[in-house]
């Protein structure tokens, strides 16, 4: 084990979802953080509307649990999918 690095059965995989949008046009800056997820800018609609998303995936990857290293880019391409408001 040498440079510091973990065996293969050690190494655990690291994953996060960025949100951004563009349409906001009233001066604020959203920016919404959680445990595996970044949200900036958009509308007061648009911002709420990832925020909403991001959590449902959230609440489904807990009840499922599991994380989101865990699941496939398919996977998380339905989620987001069933999730949307």
């Amino acid at each position: 084990m040498s440079n510091n690095r973990l065996p293969q059965e050690e190494q655990r995989r690291v994953a996060g979802l960025l949100g951004l949008a563009f349409d906001a046009d009233d001066g604020h800056k959203r920016i919404t953080r959680g445990k595996n997820f970044l949200l900036a800018g958009g509308s007061d609609e648009t911002h709420g509307m990832m925020r909403e998303t991001i959590v449902k995936v959230n609440e489904e990857l807990d009840a499922r649990g599991l994380d989101l290293a865990d699941v496939t880019p398919d996977e998380l391409r339905d989620l987001l999918n069933d999730a949307q408001p």
